[in-house]
């Protein structure tokens, strides 16, 4: 997984919308990039619904938030309008991005193995370094916490 003093992988997602964009078309501003494994579960529709409660003070921030999963986009634009989300949500149905980050990993449950995402969140400056990451997140209380340490840089 990606530490703080890497640089932000240069990476194509898409947008709910189908539209490709990159992490690099943030430069120049901090940006906080948070990967959740499927969208409409439980946990991260909760984590999506707590940064959209706090987005006016990630926008008050300059800051910029943006949900990553191997969702499709027309899955992510469904979720998003289903709860009402106002955070950026990303596609990456190939993977890349979740490999250059380092967020795919080998899970475990009731003792079965599989590959799968890891809740993670990473903050960058407007230079692209990582400037603080959040491995094995728990949801909540987290974009609370995410948010003090935007507001601290």
């Amino acid at each position: 997984m990606l530490e703080q003093g890497d640089m932000l992988p240069a990476t194509t997602l898409k947008d709910a919308e189908g539209v490709d964009f990159t992490l690099e078309q943030y430069r120049g501003k901090p940006v906080v990039v948070y990967f959740y494994p499927k969208a409409d579960t439980p946990g991260c529709t909760n984590e999506a619904k707590d940064f959209t409660a706090l987005a006016g003070d990630f926008a008050a921030a300059g800051v910029p938030v943006i949900g990553i999963s191997k969702d499709k986009p027309a899955k992510l634009k469904k979720f998003a309008e289903k709860y009402g989300l106002t955070v950026i949500l990303a596609s990456d149905e190939d993977g890349a991005a979740c490999e250059a980050f380092g967020t795919w990993v080998e899970k475990s449950l009731y003792g079965r193995k599989y590959m799968g995402i890891e809740r993670a969140t990473f903050l960058a400056g407007a230079d692209g370094q990582i400037l603080r990451v959040w491995p094995k997140v728990k949801v909540k209380g987290h974009a609370a916490e995410v948010l003090e340490a935007v507001r601290a840089l």
